[in-house]
């Protein structure tokens, strides 16, 4: 709040360029003609639906891969190669090739979410179930129970933190790189609003844009936060 004061205090004083910088009251106003016109829901639903069904996509193929490689070793040897030569490129750098071949419609929009959820979600889900506690694994062994057993009563819930910990961080690119990919190419979405507001100078839209980020962000994490804590109840993770 008192950031805030400041900022406007010096957006009233002129200290702050409005162009450039414009104060808390401008932003507030672009906000409410967004509002007003009813575009700026129109751009938040955009958005959402890419990042629903990219994130859906990437995650579970992240699951289902880390699970597969998590549990089979030559699998796993298979993917050494493929992770170290694909993981370090961002998910946006493939935004002109995902262009090129899909067009700029929704495809490659959501392709490049997809790529962007997959990987923390495949990371944290094999080590997640690669660092399963031997101890509770001996007990399994000891009380006799098949592989069945051990992998759905021990392995999967001593995985579910770092699981999680992958869900959070894939939806949290996968609302970078819609942004991304929106500013590039796209009439609709919280990244076309920004660029919108570039092109036309007005600095209160781009702001708006940047802040709706931010905050539909911070929801969408507690969101998840909020699920961890009730499937992982017995873990302290889930009870942060």
């Amino acid at each position: 709040l008192l950031l805030l004061a400041a900022w406007q205090f010096l957006g009233d004083k002129n200290v702050l360029n409005p162009s450039v910088f414009p104060s808390p009251r401008r932003i507030g106003q672009g906000f409410g003609s967004l509002i007003s016109k009813g575009t700026y829901p129109q751009h938040v639903s955009a958005s959402m639906s890419r990042v629903a069904r990219g994130f859906l996509q990437g995650s579970v193929a992240g699951l289902v891969v880390g699970t597969a490689a998590a549990l089979s070793p030559w699998i796993n040897q298979a993917l050494v190669a493929f992770i170290g030569i694909f993981r370090p490129i961002p998910a946006i750098a493939y935004i002109p090739l995902l262009i090129l071949w899909l067009g700029i419609g929704e495809e490659s929009k959501i392709a490049v979410i997809t790529v962007g959820a997959f990987w923390p979600v495949l990371l944290n889900t094999i080590h997640g179930i690669t660092g399963a506690d031997p101890k509770l694994m001996e007990v399994g062994r000891v009380f006799e129970k098949n592989y069945a057993q051990v992998l759905w009563k021990i392995v999967l819930p001593s995985a579910m933190p770092s699981i999680f910990t992958g869900l959070r961080l894939g939806i949290s690119s996968a609302w970078t790189c819609v942004v991304t990919a929106e500013m590039i190419a796209a009439s609709k979405g919280i990244g076309f609003l920004i660029s919108f507001g570039r092109e036309l100078s007005q600095p209160n839209i781009m702001f708006v844009g940047i802040a709706s980020i931010g905050i539909i962000g911070l929801i969408i994490d507690t969101a998840v936060l909020q699920i961890q804590k009730k499937v992982i109840y017995w873990s302290p993770s889930g009870k942060e």
